[in-house]
């Protein structure tokens, strides 16, 4: 095995530690803009495998990140289930609501998900063949909880609060959402590592809202589902856990699911992360994003904390969050020169 990333999934405490980046393919890069103006609009670059695959090359070519992430976004699954989804300029995504079971009857399952997805698989099978032989290739979708979230409320929000009052008001309906949800997540990210994927993500970005019982219930427990299934299918596949702002949820999140990386965000010091949770595996991340805008002295001394917290385990160097379109891309550079020249 020489790919690094996958090194540090297997338990390698590597002297250098691989680095990729949340969102590197994306609004901070002149090329990507350009890209997504060929496209027409944000929805049509990620249903056009060749566009989605160059923009998906485009951080590798300049940085020669150890990682490629597949280019697509999370709510393609609740449209691939029959919800509609259309995104308003500045403003982000839209999607039809559910809020009744009337709602919730209306929605796919199974199989029929692939047709909308073939595109997609498309891109990973093009990313296989196209990515230098050192680079791995990771697939990913959104967590349940999180998804549901934009599912309950037609958008993002600040609080989660509609899920939480759906959470609140009716339960059953909630939990058959999460469940549907959990189905049909498992069906795409096998595809996406059938179709070259080497490793797979879930990305849980409101994890942290959920609290207690709730959290163990609808963040860990649909991970936990996600991960046994996806190995059961594809022995050997590893998967990063990205339950963010889990903030004490995060010790004992690898043993409770099986994900063989857990990354961190921000909010958590990388100290703190490397004594509580990088003592049960590979631990992701964790760079404020706010880094990659600012730059300067406080970029290569943050830098040079998190890979020193991380050194004595198994670690990838990420950020704590996205990257943001306000990024200056020589910052990237800065951090990339500066993991790798310690």
């Amino acid at each position: 095995m020489t790919k690094t990333i996958l090194r540090a999934l297997a338990g390698e405490t590597l002297p250098t530690p691989p680095i990729w980046m949340m969102r590197q393919a994306g609004r901070y890069l002149p090329e990507y803009k350009a890209t997504r103006a060929e496209a027409g609009d944000f929805l049509s670059l990620c249903y056009n495998p060749e566009l989605a695959t160059e923009v998906t090359l485009q951080p590798i070519r300049r940085y020669e990140f150890d990682a490629a992430i597949l280019f697509a976004d999370i709510l393609l699954l609740p449209q691939a289930l029959g919800m509609d989804l259309w995104f308003v300029t500045g403003e982000g995504p839209r999607l039809s609501t559910i809020t009744t079971d009337a709602d919730f009857d209306k929605l796919g399952r199974g199989e029929m998900i692939h047709d909308t997805l073939n595109p997609i698989y498309q891109t990973v099978r093009n990313l296989s063949g196209a990515l230098p032989s050192e680079t791995t290739l990771i697939g990913f979708a959104g967590a349940p909880w999180t998804v549901a979230t934009y599912m309950i409320a037609g958008q993002g929000t600040k609080d989660q609060g509609p899920a939480h009052a759906l959470k609140a008001e009716n339960r059953a309906l909630f939990e058959k959402i999460i469940d549907r949800l959990t189905e049909a997540t498992i069906d795409y990210l096998s595809e996406q590592v059938k179709a070259g994927a080497e490793v797979v993500k879930l990305f849980d970005s409101w994890a942290g809202s959920l609290k207690g019982a709730d959290f163990d219930r609808y963040a860990l427990e649909p991970a936990r589902i996600i991960t046994q299934e996806l190995k059961r299918r594809h022995p050997g596949v590893p998967v990063i856990a990205f339950p963010r702002q889990a903030g004490d949820k995060y010790i004992g999140f690898h043993q409770a699911t099986g994900a063989d990386c857990v990354a961190v965000d921000d909010s958590v010091t990388p100290e703190w992360a490397a004594e509580h949770v990088q003592v049960s595996g590979c631990v992701q991340g964790n760079l404020a994003s706010s880094h990659m805008v600012t730059g300067g002295d406080a970029l290569v001394a943050e830098t040079q904390r998190v890979v020193q917290a991380f050194r004595n385990g198994p670690h990838i160097f990420n950020l704590g969050h996205g990257i943001t379109p306000d990024a200056d891309p020589e910052n990237v550079k800065l951090m990339i020169d500066t993991v790798r020249a310690m």
